[in-house]
């Protein structure tokens, strides 16, 4: 195309400077064909300049500069996906594969890819799509895209096994496949990447072990596992030093609380059947967030879980704990703000000591088999700094302490099914207090 343009500029030209001969010509009658001979040989020089001119600025679809591999696996993806459930507007809706995925402005949503500065084609490094309740499969050629550093398809109807192919992905630090409908086992191949910082299977119909060799990922920071059917024990976690976030809730895991990684910040291990004693956690000097309820944990709850320097939330309700170990003397700096043991099997007096964490203020020991008074200086923390204890279906006996009586309604306080002096006028005794026959045994010494 340069050489006919540069061949028509130079026709062009000479004709242009014909111009004037033509336009002597015109005066001259007997001259006056050869003038419109050079007249139109003129304006077809000029249309021929334009037309090229024009033709050099039409885009075009070029060759691929995207691995065709990587093509081939995206579109593998696309056509895993029943089409009624790609709608206008979403990520894969803008998916043109007349396009190359790496240089198409607008198109390819979800995907970004590598621009090499040598001659090597694009590669894609990362698909993040919508959710916009994509039905379908993740099929196996995913495991082809072997310079994804992420994975994200979160909030979609993705079902089937996640594929073995996904071992091929050794430069992913992140996988989240949350909230989709995979089923079958978490890939043993799993443990092939080793860069994994963030992995994120939760809530899915996972239903395996959790793999052994999984401590291998070292490079782990968050691992969510949660709200499947994992069964079996909780391997020994603790080689996961850089691990700061660990939700393995709602599953089947049984057995003991392993061993567990020195920098967690939160932990929660709710709704399984795990059982025996919690000691491990004792030692989580990190641990801001702490879950562990509707389990089969028992024994003593140690003063060291309350004591944890940086813990601000503790649950341990639903299990069948028996004793509550008191401190012995008041801590200071503790951030506990939150403590929730209802629905356990806590006997004996209420823990005076729960008085000497200073940033306390929400408690819920309801449902247990506590005894005897309600502590004065309970009476002295509500309204104050305490915003909610929640006391009803006990065995506690005696007379409110005065601030109880005079309470108001901006606390949040329950004592109803106990064994109390409680005028039912009173806003924290509205439920009543159990039969006599229910309270015989529990002794009132006071006058």
């Amino acid at each position: 195309m340069n050489h006919t343009l540069t061949e028509c500029h130079y026709k062009c030209a000479k004709s242009l400077i014909a111009k004037q001969t033509i336009e002597s010509l015109d005066r001259l009658p007997s001259l006056e064909p050869m003038a419109k001979q050079l007249r139109s040989l003129l304006s077809s020089c000029l249309l021929s300049v334009t037309v090229s001119i024009v033709l050099l600025h039409v885009p075009t679809r070029v060759h691929s500069v995207t691995l065709k591999s990587d093509i081939e696996a995206l579109r593998a993806l696309m056509q895993a996906v029943d089409p009624v459930s790609i709608v206008r507007y979403s990520y894969l809706h803008s998916w043109d594969f007349t396009f190359d995925p790496c240089e198409a402005a607008g198109l390819f949503q979800g995907i970004v890819c590598t621009f090499p500065t040598d001659q090597s084609a694009n590669r894609i490094m990362a698909i993040d799509l919508d959710p916009a309740g994509y039905d379908g499969f993740l099929t196996a050629s995913i495991g082809n895209l072997t310079e994804l550093t992420s994975l994200r398809i979160s909030k979609n109807n993705f079902r089937g096994p996640i594929p073995e192919t996904i071992a091929n992905l050794q430069k992913l630090t992140r996988l989240s496949l949350t909230q989709n409908l995979f089923t079958g086992r978490i890939p043993q191949g799993i443990i092939n990447l080793k860069h994994l910082q963030i992995l994120d299977l939760s809530q899915n119909h996972l239903s395996s072990k959790i793999p052994a060799d999984i401590t291998t990922l070292r490079s782990l920071g968050q691992l969510s596992l949660s709200n499947n059917a994992l069964s079996g024990r909780i391997p020994d976690l603790s080689a996961l030093w850089q691990l700061s976030t660990l939700d393995l809730s709602s599953n089947n895991l049984d057995g003991i609380v392993p061993n567990l990684p020195m920098n967690l910040r939160k932990l929660s291990l709710s709704h399984n059947v795990l059982s025996g004693h919690i000691s491990p956690v004792s030692v989580l000097q990190h641990l801001r967030v702490l879950d562990l309820s509707d389990n089969r944990l028992s024994g003593l709850i140690r003063q060291e879980i309350f004591t944890l320097p940086l813990v601000e939330s503790i649950n341990i309700s639903n299990n069948q704990f028996t004793e509550m170990e008191p401190m012995p003397y008041p801590r200071e700096g503790l951030q506990l703000r939150v403590l929730d043991a209802h629905a356990n099997r806590l006997h004996g007096h209420l823990p005076i000591s729960l008085v000497n964490i200073a940033n306390l203020s929400s408690i819920d020991l309801s449902h247990n088999l506590f005894s005897g008074r309600i502590p004065l200086e309970y009476g002295a923390k509500l309204g104050s700094s305490w915003k909610s204890l929640l006391l009803e279906d006990n065995f506690l006996i005696g007379n409110l302490p005065p601030q109880f009586i005079n309470g108001t309604v901006a606390v949040r306080a329950n004592l109803a099914h106990n064994c109390l002096r409680c005028p039912p006028n009173i806003l924290f005794c509205r439920g009543g207090q159990r039969a006599n026959s229910e309270c015989d045994g529990q002794q009132d010494h006071s006058t």
